[in-house]
């Protein structure tokens, strides 16, 4: 199906009904890989992110200003319909007929109401692929709870291993969408393998709380074989010493360093200028240092703290011991390495203008990953979609705009 040069989803069609940004994201990663996703939303009620940010309370002037709904939905068509409206309904099963894919992740139940749920859809397409990502799933008691970041964090058990011992679970955020939408994508591609070789679709039930969960495989099985339920212990591991986040020059600048093995930790103690910390006793073995690691630390951060983090990381590294500044957004743009591997890329916004945008994460060499354009403006591909794909006349856009079943 792909020549060279070719991507790796060319000729897949999706359409999209995901709103906010675990949804969003997953099929905008699908993009990235070649397939064509048709964006539906409507000016009834319109994508939180192109009005405002959740996090920070700031307003973006109009529906097609928002910076957030561009990077979640690069690439996408744009088709505005209203579907309280029945015929608006009718159209998104015309084109489930010719897509491969419907991605939705409204609360279990509410495309059954639509009449889109998974049954529906089969009828008018028997190999469809639904992906329906929610808080906790489509079935069980907690079905219905709400769906956010925060929520897939604290349900996911990550938000209570997260933090600093002497404080409360940290209060995780839109990371946790990105990472549900990052296994959204992956269960995608997985169905559409599946189907490429069975000719068979399925329903793709997605609880994100529990996508956050496997990611935490070994405190689940601490818990299931030890009974021990592991607790928030900062930048610490359960091993390694020195092994933490430690201040550096200037405010606020800091840089994390772990040591691993009895050679690594000889060789910061020679980095240091301090080679006989390494025939103390209480530094000795990986178990005395990390026994003895808050005396450790201090050691540390006192050599740390009149340096640059990344003084620390490059005479350390040349070392062998594992150091990297922590990165605020400004060092992230800089990064060489970043931007050696092409990892900002520019993209024209019909509104916004050029954006600077985090290129696709992938490097294929087959298959290259693209970003092409920015987020579509709302209903910008109306026409395209409605007249050459679904075969709608004039007329019946015209009517149907005047009914404000596109909207």
């Amino acid at each position: 199906m792909n020549g060279l040069g070719k991507s790796a989803l060319s000729g897949v069609r999706i359409t999209d009904l995901t709103w906010a940004w675990a949804g969003p994201f997953a099929t905008t990663l699908l993009t990235y890989l070649g397939a064509e996703v048709v964006r539906i939303e409507s000016r009834k009620r319109p994508d939180h992110t192109r009005t405002r940010s959740i996090t920070t309370g700031q307003l973006f002037g109009g529906l097609d200003n928002s910076p957030i709904f561009n990077y979640m939905n690069q690439n996408k068509l744009g088709m505005s319909l209203n579907l309280s409206h029945p015929e608006s309904v009718n159209l998104v099963k015309r084109l489930v007929c010719i897509s491969d894919v419907m991605a939705e992740n409204m609360r279990p139940g509410a495309v059954d109401r639509l009449g889109l749920g998974y049954q529906a859809l089969q009828e008018v397409n028997p190999s469809v692929i639904m992906l329906s990502s929610s808080a906790r799933g489509a079935t069980g008691p907690e079905k219905n709870y709400t769906g956010y970041a925060p929520t897939f964090g604290a349900l996911g058990g990550a938000a209570y291993l997260t933090g600093y011992a002497d404080d409360a679970p940290a209060r995780l955020l839109g990371e946790m969408d990105l990472i549900s939408g990052t296994a959204a994508a992956l269960a995608i591609v997985a169905a559409l393998n599946h189907r490429a070789r069975t000719g068979r679709g399925q329903h793709i039930d997605l609880s994100s709380s529990e996508v956050i969960s496997s990611l935490l495989g070994e405190a689940f099985l601490d818990y299931s074989m030890n009974r021990r339920v592991q607790s928030r212990q900062g930048n610490r591991d359960d091993i390694m010493a020195p092994h933490n986040c430690y201040p550096c020059q200037g405010k606020d600048n800091w840089v994390s360093i772990a040591v691993a093995t009895d050679e690594e930790w000889q060789a910061l103690c020679q980095a240091i200028g301090q080679p006989e910390l390494a025939q103390e006793r209480r530094f000795a073995t990986t178990y005395d240092r990390w026994h003895n690691q808050e005396e450790l630390d201090k050691v540390v951060a006192q050599w740390t703290r009149d340096k640059s983090p990344h003084q620390v990381m490059d005479l350390l590294q040349n070392s062998g011991v594992a150091a990297v500044p922590s990165f605020n957004s400004e060092d992230i743009y800089k990064d060489p390495h970043l931007r050696a591997r092409d990892f900002w890329q520019q993209v024209e916004h019909p509104s916004l203008g050029k954006q600077l945008m985090i290129a696709p994460p992938w490097k294929l060499s087959a298959t290259p990953a693209r970003n092409r354009n920015g987020a579509p403006l709302m209903g910008q591909h109306n026409e395209y979609v409605l007249g050459e794909l679904l075969g709608l006349s004039q007329a019946e856009i015209k009517r149907l705009t005047e009914e404000k079943a596109i909207y």
